[in-house]
C-alpha cells in the first residue's frame, strides 16, 4: 500500500514561498487567539528559519542595514519603531545613523517582533561617532566605564 498525504506545508524552496509562508505566518501570529493555530505558526517558524539559515544575508549585513531592511518590508517607520520599543524617536535615529549601538533589551524585542534570531541584531559593527571613534565597535557602546588612553 503507498501512503501519499498530500501536506498543507512543504519545505520551501524559493523566495516567493518564502515570502508566502512569512505572509502567512504573520497573519496566523496576529490572530493568536485561536490555539489550533499554535501547531501551524511553530511548523511555518521552523520551515522559516530553515530557509533563512541558508539563503540569509542576515550572516553578512550589519545589524543597522537589517533594522533597516526590515523597517522597508514592514512599512514601518523610526517613529513606530521608537513607540513599538518604548523608547525615543532619536534613540532610534541614532541607531539609524550609526551614533549608537542596540541595548539587550531593544535586541531582544526587535527580534521578537521581527520573529528573527536575536543575533542578527547582537554582532558587533562600526559607529560613526566623533566622541565614540576611538572605540573598536558597538558592543561596547553601553557601558558606563571612564576608557583612558594608555600612554
Amino acid at each position: 500500500m503507498i501512503f501519499n498525504p498530500i501536506l498543507k506545508y512543504k519545505v520551501i524552496k524559493s523566495e516567493e514561498q518564502y515570502r508566502e509562508y512569512c505572509n502567512l505566518l504573520e497573519a496566523l501570529v496576529c490572530n493568536k487567539g485561536d490555539n489550533a493555530a499554535e501547531d501551524e505558526i511553530e511548523l511555518l517558524t521552523m520551515l522559516i528559519e530553515k530557509w533563512d539559515e541558508q539563503h540569509s544575508t542576515f550572516n553578512i549585513a550589519d545589524p543597522v542595514e537589517i533594522l533597516k531592511y526590515l523597517m522597508e518590508e514592514h512599512k514601518l517607520k523610526a517613529k513606530d519603531i521608537a513607540a513599538m520599543l518604548d523608547v525615543n524617536k532619536s534613540t532610534i535615529s541614532e541607531i539609524l545613523h550609526y551614533r549608537k549601538g542596540f541595548s539587550k533589551e531593544i535586541i531582544r524585542k526587535l527580534a521578537d517582533h521581527f520573529k528573527v534570531r536575536q543575533e542578527a541584531f547582537n554582532r558587533p559593527y562600526k559607529l560613526i561617532s566623533a566622541l565614540n571613534s576611538h572605540l573598536r565597535d558597538a558592543g561596547v557602546m553601553n557601558t558606563t566605564k571612564n576608557l583612558v588612553p594608555s600612554n
